[in-house]
């Protein structure tokens, strides 16, 4: 078996590298091919670093662009590297657009496609990551379905039960293998002079969110209100996108501090030690869960639907009230939630799958 892995964001760098590492550890053939769909070459570079995983053979350098650009030339791109390499099967991870223009590629040259975290919905096709998902799961030949819940999905719609695997997440295998790291202190903390438990952690990124000015300045406004009822520091690491879009939109922030993106064991460290954190981020949610963070979503709905049933999480839209009154309910819950997403053997559940397939 030869084996392809697509990636592009820093997210999916993480998810696929307990993959990656069980592929190594086996002595397995595989390359992996980089997309570049995300912004920054040397964060990309700190991420593969931090997890102690391979350079990319391949790399697009795809960059930004509207969704059509970023797919299309994705898509050729992968193209030609599975034309030249021959692989057996190709594995995807996620939603964004690497993924679909991955498994697309593959399928049209009749490689087989696996899809790590298969199943995933929010049944809200407005959000591009939505339809990449569906899309991806009904390409898709082998499907690694992180719980039960997201089996079920599949199942719904009309996907055979012999091509899905429950493996769990590879998020809890990312955090088993860092637990050591994650216990050092955190230099970032230092820097911004703040102590564990005392500040609230805020990611914002998401298209439907940064994109829409009135929901963009909503959260803004929410934060600001939350520093005033508790008067603890919220810590904002900016994505590109959302810093690009406050600026275009002139949009009002106060009590909030903003820092550059860091690499992920540093924000991972930022994840355990605060008291809270708002995100739009779907892997936030998770990893908030599993560190036993409470979370509040800047969302209308979530495709991590276990995180509310288990009441780690809340969803609070984008309006200032709700989100203030749902960062007050999670303030006083209880963090004896159990963790859904598996033991930590994701990663290797994932390859024994992929050496039992018949190709």
């Amino acid at each position: 078996m030869k084996a392809s892995i697509i990636l592009g964001t820093r997210p999916e760098i993480i998810k696929m590298s307990p993959v990656i590492r069980e592929l190594e550890h086996q002595g397995l053939d595989y390359f992996i091919l980089h997309t570049g769909q995300h912004y920054s070459h040397n964060m990309d570079r700190l991420f593969f670093e931090e997890l102690n995983l391979p350079e990319p053979k391949y790399n697009l350098d795809a960059g930004s662009g509207t969704h059509a650009e970023e797919t299309a030339k994705m898509l050729t791109g992968v193209e030609t590297v599975l034309v030249k390499e021959k692989p057996d099967i190709v594995l995807v991870e996620g939603d964004t657009n690497s993924v679909l223009a991955g498994a697309l590629a593959a399928v049209k040259l009749g490689v087989k496609v696996g899809h790590v975290e298969a199943g995933l919905r929010s049944y809200d096709r407005e959000m591009p990551e939505e339809t990449n998902r569906v899309l991806t799961d009904h390409m898709s030949d082998l499907l690694f379905a992180p719980t039960d819940g997201a089996k079920r999905n599949l199942l719904r719609e009309g996907i055979a039960d012999s091509t899905i695997s429950v493996t769990g997440n590879t998020i809890v295998d990312v955090a088993v293998q860092n637990s050591e790291l994650l216990n050092n202190p955190s230099d970032t903390l230092d820097d911004l002079n703040i102590e564990g438990k005392d500040y609230f952690l805020v990611t914002a990124h998401r298209q439907e969110n940064v994109d829409n000015r009135e929901r963009f300045q909503g959260i803004l406004d929410g934060l600001k209100l939350i520093h005033e009822e508790f008067g603890l520091p919220l810590i904002y690491p900016i994505h590109p996108r959302a810093k690009k879009k406050m600026s275009e939109f002139a949009l009002n922030l106060e009590g909030v501090t903003l820092m550059d993106p860091v690499g992920y064991l540093c924000f991972l460290r930022l994840e355990r030690n605060a008291k809270l954190i708002l995100t739009d981020s779907g892997g936030i949610q998770e990893e908030a869960c599993i560190l036993r963070v409470p979370c509040v979503t800047l969302r209308d709905n979530t495709e991590r639907p276990e995180t509310l049933e288990m009441e780690s999480n809340v969803l609070a839209g984008t309006k200032p009230e709700e989100i203030v009154r749902m960062t007050r309910l999670m303030l006083g819950k209880s963090k004896s939630w159990k963790n859904p997403f598996g033991d930590g053997n994701a990663g290797r559940r994932i390859v024994e799958e992929l050496c039992n397939a018949q190709f």
